[in-house]
């Protein structure tokens, strides 16, 4: 079992940046790829970001291309999503997740483990 807890979240002003955090506990690390979630009120929940167990490898949604750089920390326990430029789309609860095995995937339905989310909001 794998427990994730997400902070970092908050209130920002268009352009600002913000950075999430998600540490994990329970079993091995490092053996698992992990991605980012968001879900805006009354929309689906869509794919942002996602890294391979070892770190080397990223893929992102083309809307956060470019602002938005995810990384991890293996010897942490900790996955980060850097924010930069922020818009006000970007307004959503942000999810952490973590699948067995260690490629990177941006399909929700093969995640494992899942965060309770943290507020992120981008005022115009």
């Amino acid at each position: 079992q794998v427990q994730l807890v997400e902070s970092g979240g908050g209130l920002v002003q268009a352009g600002g940046s913000l950075r999430l955090s998600c540490a994990a506990s329970g079993r091995t690390f490092s053996a698992y790829a992990s991605a980012w979630f968001r879900q805006a009120a009354g929309k689906e929940r869509e794919f942002v970001a996602t890294i391979a167990a070892s770190g080397r490898s990223t893929y992102y949604a083309d809307s956060v291309k470019g602002r938005f750089t995810i990384s991890r920390d293996n010897a942490k326990n900790t996955v980060y999503l850097q924010m930069n430029s922020l818009k006000p789309e970007d307004t959503a609860v942000y999810y952490c997740a973590f699948k067995s095995g260690s490629s990177w995937s941006s399909v929700r339905g093969v995640y494992d483990y899942w965060g309770q989310g943290t507020q992120v909001t981008v005022s115009s």
